[in-house]
């Protein structure tokens, strides 16, 4: 899919759905994947199709444009620093963390940025809740958090019109890279995953359940596809 992201773009413009094409991209390097989101959005137009992405990534640390030298990791012990294009600080990824990429056309679906923001925190605090976890968002530090943990990060791009980037899942992941840096630039913030919440699925079952929240939440939210 990373590599053939034209054929991808132009195989979309054929189809008539509204829900979002869904794909999973398993093990997946974050530049490349990032290269594909932007030549994914800079390749569309008014008829194609969103998508959702699903993957996990080799360990590395992504800097958003908030980023500053400050808040580079004090040991990466060897873990790839890659400067982004997405909002927000610091923070890491690293196999067993489901993330979820949200490619959609906003202005199509009436969407603006903080109704999208909330969305996606909702779709994550309603799957928690299906496994009796009470999780709630921050207005002023984006996420999830159970408590005063962090479980999910998210971070937007909007181009044009339309988004990339989405959000990273804590699932059953090597949680002691985020101990390097201040995630999402708060010192000291803790961050949790679901395994050590007492979920015993896996990224890719979490991601299937993922999936059917977002598609509720962008149709509970008045966001049906309008070229529908």
């Amino acid at each position: 899919m990373i590599s053939g992201h034209r054929e991808a773009v132009a195989a979309s413009r054929l189809s008539p759905l509204a829900s979002p094409a869904v794909r999973r991209l398993g093990l997946a390097d974050y530049e490349a994947t990032w290269r594909a989101m932007q030549d994914f959005t800079a390749s569309r137009d008014a008829p194609t199709r969103d998508e959702l992405w699903l993957l996990e990534h080799p360990p590395v640390y992504t800097l958003g444009i908030a980023g500053k030298s400050e808040h580079l990791p004090r040991v990466a012990n060897g873990i790839p620093v890659i400067r982004t294009d997405r909002g927000g600080q610091i923070t890491y990824h690293g196999p067993g963390q489901l993330v979820a990429y949200l490619l959609l056309d906003m202005r199509r679906r009436g969407l603006s940025v903080r109704p999208l923001v909330r969305l996606m925190e909702c779709a994550v605090i309603g799957l928690l809740a299906e496994y009796g976890i009470a999780a709630s968002g921050r207005t002023a530090a984006p996420g999830v958090y159970v408590g005063n943990a962090k479980v999910a990060a998210l971070g937007l791009r909007i181009r044009r019109g339309c988004c990339y980037h989405g959000l990273a899942l804590n699932v059953d992941m090597d949680l002691s890279p985020f101990h390097a840096i201040n995630p999402c630039g708060f010192p000291g913030l803790e961050v949790t995953q679901t395994r050590d919440l007492g979920v015993m699925d896996s990224p890719d079952a979490l991601g299937t359940k993922l999936i059917d929240h977002l598609l509720r939440h962008l149709e509970a939210n008045g966001t049906t596809d309008k070229h529908r």
